[in-house]
């Protein structure tokens, strides 16, 4: 339970960051980045990290990073700025990541629930996948988007190292159309070539997720949630449930979904024949979260079955609702055509 003290340490932080990120606001036209950057240079040594703490506090606070972007490369060069302005943007993506979680994470969950309580499980069940797209799209608000994925149940780890490898192509972008700006304005010509160069980048990180969906086609399976499952099992006959985990596993502490055959996905390339009939009904497929199912649904994907599922979360999903199992496996989950879930 939080305490009083912690509370208002939390709401005093919130207030703070608000407060100022509106003062920005307000004052931005203000935000003379001739000013800013001066300020850094005069810094001497030390500008390096002047401008890796000013863009970490600009992430925090709500300042544009194509300011510090742009201006990482015409003061440090494409190289350096680059590095520098993705060790400032990563700092500043963490911090906001860790407020969010930290000040605001239990007051959420106590408030939000139904629609928007699944939606934030399901990004956090996405993990660095879901972080690594809109990191990599442009059109999601990059401040805000840092701790709005601090409510999720994302981890740091995956939260951090996605954000720094496909935050990479903005930074070096930004890095090199701030030095090519740099440099046209001192009159070399060839800094043309190096804004061209950048806004290709930039052009590639815009269109990179949209070309992968559409080269991966459908290889992303079909989420089926726990409640989706417990109601279709409720409603009867119908539905193929597969679950390919180990024989240990199956009947393990976890145990299995009543009426599910026991498939593991190790033997499944070799045993498909015992399912083909199933090709044109749907088939739902368990394990203890979701990976293995996944790399079961791709197995049959490729082997001509159209409507497949896979349990998001898996068996742990499904004990957490406190969902009923079995932990005795009888002749009728060793087969795949007998269980009743499967007859028409």
């Amino acid at each position: 339970m939080t305490t009083l003290p912690a509370a208002s340490s939390r709401l005093a932080l919130w207030l703070l960051i608000a407060a100022v990120a509106a003062w920005l606001a307000v004052n931005r036209d203000h935000l003379d980045p001739v000013l800013i950057e001066s300020a850094i240079h005069d810094l001497g040594l030390l500008a390096p990290l002047g401008h890796v703490v000013l863009f970490a506090l600009g992430t925090i606070l709500f300042v544009p990073g194509a300011i510090f972007g742009l201006m990482g490369g015409a003061l440090f060069g494409p190289f350096w700025g680059a590095v520098l302005n993705l060790t400032g943007a990563t700092l500043g993506a963490t911090a906001a990541f860790l407020v969010a979680r930290y000040a605001a994470a239990d007051w959420v969950r106590r408030k939000v629930g139904g629609r928007l309580d699944r939606l934030i499980a399901g990004v956090g069940a996405e993990g660095w996948r879901f972080v690594a797209f809109v990191r990599l799209v442009p059109l999601f608000p990059f401040n805000l988007t840092n701790y709005a994925l601090g409510l999720t149940r994302i981890s740091l780890k995956h939260y951090v190292l996605a954000s720094l490898v496909c935050m990479m192509p903005g930074a070096v972008a930004y890095a090199w159309l701030g030095h090519a700006g740099r440099e046209a304005a001192a009159g070399n010509t060839a800094a043309i070539r190096y804004g061209l160069i950048a806004l290709a980048l930039l052009a590639a990180i815009t269109f990179l997720p949209r070309l992968m969906r559409r080269l991966r086609g459908q290889e992303q399976p079909k989420w089926i949630e726990v409640d989706e499952l417990a109601s279709l099992l409720k409603e009867g006959p119908g539905i193929a449930l597969v679950d390919v985990r180990g024989a240990d596993e199956f009947t393990g502490p976890l145990g299995h979904i009543a009426d599910a055959a026991n498939l593991p996905v190790g033997e499944l390339p070799k045993r498909l024949a015992e399912i083909d009939a199933l090709k044109d009904r749907p088939v739902i497929l368990v394990c203890r979260t979701e990976k293995r199912s996944a790399t079961a649904a791709a197995l049959l994907r490729d082997a001509g079955f159209r409507d497949i599922g896979v349990l998001r979360g898996g068996m742990e999903q499904w004990n957490q609702k406190s969902l009923p199992v079995e932990r005795r496996a009888g002749p009728e989950h060793t087969g795949v055509t007998v269980a009743p879930a499967w007859r028409p």
